[in-house]
């Protein structure tokens, strides 16, 4: 079927280019994953742009979780699997969804969006890794990119449909704001119409069984979590089970060929990451929903803490603190930290940061530095940590020693953890460094693609300037942001021109 272009191009998506934030308009949609590729025609720069700019939109989409130590995780089992990929891959950037159904789905250059209720579905971080590597495998494969442009298929139209909206918000008539669409939504659209050939599917299976094996992990997760599905949704005769498994049928014969595979590997016993668990735990409070939602959470944790050991129990109960430090009771949040703590002496990072935010709530500024100066010298690497020592150090009224952090982590971490420059920029513009707050706002436009928004913050930071050097400095820079958002037009111009007239 056809997709209208008028009836793609449904929502809008409007981003103030302001320091204070961005607010998020797009409506929530399925998200599958998508599909087949001829690299002549697209490039893996040229898919890596695409993929960009939809994400540009897709951060303002109220279903994309925006929580440094979700995606930092996710995106970390992704490019642990893409090592092992048997063609070269963009760097693998994964994320979170808010969105109960099973699902993952794939953008154009290496996004990998992870919807919750795929995460609360897997029962071990094999299972979740079996997924993310057969998503991989579509990427490795090039299969995108040769399902959005081979000749005749429907999916062109809707591609260019999408790339004519994002076009038309990068030539929004005023330089402050940009115009886009519901970008997941719309990414959901083009992925049905590229449904995958069963060749296709067969290579993203033995390929991302490869990966998993390769990076440790127990193939068998793959069998498990596969099999799962297909049961459920009774796939082998069409009948539905969820985005997910609605655009990666599963067949016995594929089933088999898994299981035959697998069968001549040698044995794997990978023992999950006590990540895995307690971000399973926050994802489930994270999917929230109404009180009766909540209540249904909160039982569903009590549960689980009686009824497992070791970390399956603490994630549990770091799962309930979660619960009520949602529901703004600290005590209670706090008693079962305490708990959780006990359960798992070793200590992880979410329980630690876990306590820095309890001590953020209850305005305690200078536990709150100490307990996030112990956890970043022990887990140095883990952004939400250091993110949330630069919180307690503001709100420590020690703001010179936090823009310091802040600086020397945008250096390491700006090109993963973009946010690192939004929350410097914002330290910045409110202690009278107006210049300052808006170079490094464009640096995290320019880190997330939105080439646009950093121009204009760089025209800002140009007309407050009043040095010449730093002025020279800005030119150049704005230049050549310019010359990439003209590189940008170009290639969405390129699949604008499929969309039929009339």
């Amino acid at each position: 079927m056809l997709l209208n272009a008028r009836r793609i191009v449904a929502g809008a998506l409007c981003f103030a280019l302001a320091l204070p934030g961005l607010p998020a308009a797009a409506q929530p949609v399925g998200l599958p994953s998508m599909g087949a590729a001829s690299a002549d025609e697209l490039s893996p720069d040229m898919e890596r742009e695409l993929g960009q700019a939809i994400m540009v939109q897709g951060r303002l989409d109220p279903t994309y979780i925006d929580d440094a130590e979700l995606n930092q995780y996710l995106t970390s089992v992704g490019r642990k699997l893409a090592a092992h990929a048997p063609n070269p891959v963009p760097p693998i950037e994964m994320f979170g969804v808010l969105d109960p159904e099973i699902n993952a789905f794939t953008l154009p250059g290496g996004f990998i969006g992870v919807n919750t209720g795929l995460i609360l579905t897997c029962e071990s971080e094999s299972e979740l890794a079996g997924v993310l590597g057969h998503e991989i495998g579509h990427v490795a494969q090039r299969h995108i990119a040769r399902g959005m442009t081979q000749s005749g298929q429907n999916g062109m139209i809707a591609l260019a449909s999408m790339a004519a909206a994002l076009v038309a918000g990068l030539a929004a008539r005023s330089g402050d704001l940009a115009m886009g669409i519901a970008a997941f939504g719309q990414a959901a659209a083009v992925d049905r119409q590229l449904e995958f050939s069963r060749n296709a599917e067969r290579e993203a299976d033995r390929a991302g069984l490869r990966m998993l094996y390769e990076a440790g992990y127990d193939p068998r997760g793959m069998a498990r979590i596969f099999g799962r599905l297909m049961m459920a949704s009774r796939l082998n005769e069409g009948r539905g089970g969820g985005p997910w498994a609605s655009t990666h049928p599963q067949s016995i014969e594929r089933m088999t060929d898994m299981q035959n595979r697998i069968r001549d590997l040698p044995a794997v016993h990978y023992t999950d990451s006590a990540d895995f668990w307690f971000l399973r735990a926050k994802v489930r409070v994270l999917q929230g929903g109404d009180s009766q939602a909540l209540r249904d959470i909160r039982e569903t944790l009590r549960s689980e803490a009686v009824a497992d050991q070791g970390v399956r129990r603490a994630a549990a109960l770091y799962g309930l603190a979660r619960y009520w430090l949602h529901r703004e009771d600290l005590k209670q949040a706090a008693s079962y930290w305490d708990k959780a703590k006990a359960a798992w002496p070793d200590g992880a990072p979410e329980l630690a940061k876990l306590g820095i935010d309890i001590a953020l709530a209850r305005k305690d500024a200078s536990s709150a530095v100490e307990q996030a100066q112990a956890a970043i010298k022990r887990w140095p690497h883990r952004q939400a940590l250091g993110m949330s020592y630069a919180t307690a150090l503001q709100d420590a009224g020690r703001v010179a020693d936090a823009q310091a952090y802040l600086r020397a982590k945008a250096r390491e971490w700006g090109k993963d953890q973009p946010d690192v420059y939004q929350m410097l920029a914002r330290s910045e513009d409110r202690s009278g460094g107006k210049v300052a707050a808006r170079r490094d706002m464009a640096q995290y436009y320019l880190a997330t693609g939105a080439y646009a928004a950093a121009a204009y913050q760089l025209q800002q930071a140009r007309s407050l300037s009043t040095d010449f050097y730093e002025q020279s400095e800005l030119d150049a820079q704005l230049h050549d942001v310019r010359m990439r958002l003209q590189d940008e037009r170009n290639l969405l111009e390129k699949f604008k021109d499929v969309v039929p007239k009339g």
